[in-house]
């Protein structure tokens, strides 16, 4: 069974955690700014169906 040789220092622990927490802090920055891009209908590199669409398909 595979057992760590030695024991991970304080500061290699923070490093990976502060790196995890800033990834997550990043997307969440842009998962807002997509969707307020959406909102101004000013979004770009992003489709979605719009209502109207939705009813003249039906």
């Amino acid at each position: 069974m595979a057992v760590p040789k030695k024991k991970t220092s304080k500061s290699k622990r923070d490093k990976r955690k502060a790196t995890w927490k800033r990834k997550a802090a990043l997307q969440a920055q842009r998962a807002l700014s997509l969707g307020k891009s959406v909102l101004t209908g000013r979004a770009k590199g992003f489709v979605y169906p719009t209502q109207d669409e939705e009813e003249t398909e039906e």
